[in-house]
């Protein structure tokens, strides 16, 4: 194994399952409320990543809880119908999963959204572990999902790998000191993801199975 790689940790969004068009749809839905006209598409693409209650305290203070919750019902009523895995992601999870690598999920999505996503692309089989938003006091890219992810897997942290599509995931696998590995594949374009030099960047997800020496 690759660095003593035991460990690998996934963010979910925009890493494992494609929920670009849920969440800009989401947004969208959101902010047409309570800004009319004022949001395009590419308007939301720097909210795609930090936990909800952040963004919308910086657009409307007052307002907070109750476009979360306007967000949240139309992300849950439309989930099924948007949301679909990434090529690669299925075959490469289970693959680590049968080479004995431990695996968790880390994500800034409530624990129900989360595992409806993990369920609907079968992903669920493979992740026993799910850190999310309301398992914490602190989202990425603060170290504490990360650290409870470890604890959980019986971990440490040079033996770990943290794999996802926005920087929130490279920085919080930086300040828990694991490895961190970036995804092209994500809305924000490889450029953005590249300044804060990840460990690696996949092109696509098997390539992690090279990374890690997996055959």
């Amino acid at each position: 194994m690759n660095n003593n790689i035991d460990t690998v940790l996934f963010d979910l969004d925009g890493t494992l399952i494609d929920t670009n068009e849920l969440i800009i749809s989401s947004y969208l839905h959101t902010l047409e409320q309570y800004f009319p006209g004022q949001y395009k598409r590419e308007d939301v693409l720097p909210f795609m990543g930090p936990a909800l209650k952040d963004v919308f305290a910086e657009l409307n203070p007052e307002k907070v809880d109750e476009m979360i919750k306007m967000y949240r019902t139309f992300n849950l009523s439309n989930h099924d119908l948007l949301v679909k895995e990434f090529e690669g992601v299925y075959d490469t999870v289970e693959t680590l999963d049968k080479h004995g690598f431990k695996l968790a999920v880390v994500t800034t999505k409530l624990s129900d959204v989360a595992h409806m996503g993990l369920k609907l692309t079968g992903l669920d089989a493979f992740f026993k572990t799910v850190i999310a938003l309301d398992d914490v006091e602190n989202a990425k890219p603060d170290p504490e999902p990360i650290f409870k992810a470890l604890d959980r897997l019986n971990s440490k942290p040079e033996t770990a790998m943290m794999v996802g599509d926005n920087h929130h995931d490279v920085l919080g696998g930086k300040n828990a000191g694991t490895k961190t590995a970036g995804v092209a594949w994500t809305m924000k374009g490889r450029e953005h993801l590249a300044q804060f030099e990840p460990d690696y960047m996949l092109e696509k997800m098997p390539d992690l199975l090279s990374i890690l020496e997996v055959k």
